[in-house]
């Protein structure tokens, strides 16, 4: 798991002074985007290296308590799942001790035509590293 700590803008809030629920996909992007270089590989690195990208196939989110302007909110990343072409991640999104959200994004692995395509295998095992997962 890895942790990113996150201040909410005020652009992130709704007219209710709530986070807008669309955000939480973006605070997990950008947990993603820190575990991926917690693990030593920047997401560009990946794509210019690799030619291939992640997007997002799956997503889903559970609301439990809402963020305000100028929390300071974390989210936990980890990945759960690394199939053959595909990776599941899950977040946990927390003020402190509360939980706020929790959610997942399943990414297939493509190459620049939209091709699936095999996960590299040192992305594999480097992503897994410490994760607890198979």
């Amino acid at each position: 798991m890895v942790r990113c700590e996150l201040r909410v803008i005020y652009g992130d809030t709704d007219q209710m002074g709530v986070v807008y629920y669309a955000n939480y996909l973006r605070w997990f992007e950008a947990g993603r985007t820190e575990f991926l270089r917690a693990k030593g590989l920047s997401y560009s690195e990946f794509e210019s290296r690799e030619k291939l990208i992640l997007p997002v196939a799956e997503a889903g989110v559970n609301y439990l308590q809402p963020a305000r302007y100028d929390d300071l909110v974390a989210v936990e990343t980890s990945l759960v799942l690394a199939r053959r072409a595909s990776a599941r991640f899950e977040y946990a999104v927390k003020r402190g001790d509360d939980l706020l959200a929790t959610g997942f994004t399943v990414h297939a692995c493509v190459d620049g035509n939209g091709r699936i395509r095999r996960l590299p295998d040192d992305f594999a095992v480097r992503m897994k590293a410490g994760e607890g997962i198979a």
